[in-house]
């Protein structure tokens, strides 16, 4: 029996917790692991970026711990903040005690709220950190950013540092809102993740709701692949497909063709906007069907 390649291996295991990656994606996973380097992932909303990260935990049971980015995110909110209110109260019980022992006693671990940073390097056992739509955040934080993942360690000024229990997996996912510095390229392993072809989405669906038919599987794989080519304000994630294809199964269809109506009123699982809505009138959704096989 011929020995899996390392990518396989990891292809395999993603799949057994319901995500399909394609061989260069499994590979950026393989070397993530064996280079212990963060790995940025890449593409339009949608594509399951966020996913890569949510199935990697699984595939390793292991915790997620999830950093969402937006703009004005500060270092407070992704590292730790102390806890003042109850910093307050136990100044207030400890009054006219010597201001010294007060002082160390409220900059302590009781006090520390630890936020995703910070938790993730302090787990006994390797996370996997995402770092969702970093470009959402701003170059400041960026820079912050590339300095924990280059020491996996934190200065806390009352506490002194802290060093990583170990090195969480590291994924990054951007959306393209912001070009990202050069410097934290260069850090991260790289991949754009791109919609699914239509055999691919086929086995996610299948992998998903493993009780649907599979031959309805590969239909709705293809007829989202034809509307992802129309003009389109937003188009269909991967999210929306599954959505779609298990309202289609628990309504027993078993050929898209011979149910055009169904069809194009359950569609409203993968258009988004009033402007998609209008575009994809009867006239679109049967002129698709005829393309499907």
């Amino acid at each position: 029996m011929a020995v899996k390649l390392p990518q396989e291996r990891i292809a395999a295991q993603m799949a057994a917790v319901g995500y399909v990656p394609d061989r260069d994606l499994a590979t950026a996973l393989w070397l993530m692991d064996s280079l212990s380097r963060p790995l940025l992932l890449e593409g339009e909303a949608g594509v399951g970026k966020t996913e890569v990260a949510r199935a990697l935990a699984l595939a390793h049971e292991t915790q997620l711990i999830r950093l969402q980015c937006y703009e004005g995110l500060d270092q407070s909110a992704a590292l730790y903040e102390w806890n003042y209110q109850r910093q307050l109260l136990a100044i207030k019980a400890r009054e006219g005690s010597d201001a010294n022992a007060v002082e160390e006693h409220i900059f302590s671990q009781k006090y520390l709220l630890e936020r995703p940073l910070l938790a993730a390097i302090r787990q006994t056992k390797a996370p996997v950190l995402l770092i969702d739509e970093v470009d959402r955040a701003d170059e400041e934080f960026e820079a912050f950013l590339l300095e924990l993942l280059s020491d996996f360690q934190v200065s806390i000024p009352e506490l002194g540092t802290i060093t990583a229990t170990t090195i969480p997996r590291v994924i990054l996912t951007s959306n393209g809102t912001r070009e990202l510095s050069d410097a934290l390229r260069r850090r991260c392993l790289y991949h754009y993740v791109d919609f699914p072809d239509v055999d691919r989405e086929a086995r996610i669906i299948l992998s998903r709701l493993p009780g649907i038919d599979a031959a309805l599987a590969l239909q709705i794989a293809s007829m989202v692949g034809l509307i992802r080519k129309e003009d389109l304000r937003k188009t269909p994630g991967v999210a929306e497909t599954l959505d779609w294809a298990a309202t289609l199964a628990g309504l027993d269809i078993r050929h898209l063709q011979d149910e055009p109506e169904a069809v194009h009123d359950t569609m409203i699982c993968l258009i988004k906007t009033a402007e998609d809505k209008a575009r994809m009138t009867r006239q679109v959704t049967e002129r698709l069907l005829g393309k499907v096989a």
